[in-house]
């Protein structure tokens, strides 16, 4: 397909670091980028705006604001989040549905709507499930759309620990060892939207789970102990360590009922060749551990 690098493509939610790494990808092929923020003044803002992005403030509860910052554009990339600590599933619903009328009142030509890896395998995974409900509104909404559903963002292990002890690092996670878990960089997710949204390849059916690497916590350990040089253990904790976040502890459930991600990873770097696998994001990211003493 040829690309569409002369328009414009819209990225909702541009203050975020998924919203960032689609503007990152896109800016390096040179398109033209409108972002959609709901902060104008904010330094991320004016950073963008900086870099030549064209910035529109929206609000997600004004339908009118929404659809006007979509005219004209070629293509659009949204992702929804849960707002603040709530855990509002239901909110983080109506935010996606009023996008993807927003889109459909502008005729939206190409849309890429960044899902979760499993939304189509009946999780029961609350925050899981609202975005295969979002999914299906995409179905029927007549969009040309195209659903890329990553799994763990390696972005996020390193809030998991991992930590120094005794000269050891150790990293600790409610799964057990033997069940291998896929992972993938927000860079990544940038990038393979960018893809999409440029129409420079196509999903098989529209959607795409996406990965860069596949390890056991024994082996996601030893990757974060050799960026330190030092020994590395894993130790897989019971799910009540996740008592205070359902969410979280609905998901490693989830996880530990293999198969649960199943991305083709050879497939994904058939569209992003150089996907990130764990050592080389941790590389890319500039992660130290913290050594106690030190």
């Amino acid at each position: 397909m040829n690309t569409h690098s002369s328009g414009t493509i819209a990225v909702f939610d541009a203050l975020d670091v998924q919203g960032g790494a689609v503007i990152d990808a896109l800016l390096s092929r040179g398109a033209r980028v409108r972002g959609l923020v709901r902060d104008l003044g904010s330094d991320r803002a004016r950073s963008l705006a900086g870099r030549g992005v064209e910035l529109v403030g929206v609000e997600v509860g004004d339908a009118a604001s929404l659809s006007a910052a979509l005219k004209g554009v070629d293509a659009f990339f949204f992702m929804t989040t849960l707002e603040g600590d709530t855990h509002d599933v239901d909110g983080e619903t109506r935010q996606g549905i009023a996008l993807i009328e927003a889109a459909v009142t502008a005729a939206v030509p190409n849309v890429v709507f960044s899902s979760v890896g499993g939304a189509d395998r009946d999780s029961g995974v609350p925050i899981f499930e609202s975005k295969r409900h979002l999914e299906e509104r995409l179905e029927k909404s007549g969009l040309r759309a195209t659903l890329v559903r990553p799994v763990v963002y390696m972005d996020h292990l390193p809030s998991l620990g991992p930590s120094v002890e005794d000269g050891e690092v150790v990293l600790r996670m409610p799964l057990p060892d033997h069940i291998p878990l896929q992972l993938i960089s927000i860079r990544d997710i940038g990038r393979i939207s960018a893809t999409f949204l440029l129409g420079a390849a196509e999903a098989p059916g529209g959607a795409i789970e996406i990965a860069g690497d596949r390890r056991t916590g024994s082996q996601i350990a030893a990757a974060f102990g050799e960026r330190a040089g030092l020994p590395a253990r894993y130790e897989a904790l019971p799910l009540q360590a996740l008592d205070d976040n359902p969410h979280l502890q609905a998901m490693f459930r989830w996880l530990q009922e293999t198969p649960a991600f199943q991305a083709d990873i050879e497939a994904v770097k058939v569209i992003e060749p150089t996907v990130w696998d764990l050592p080389a994001w941790i590389r890319s990211s500039g992660w130290a551990v913290a050594i106690p003493g030190q």
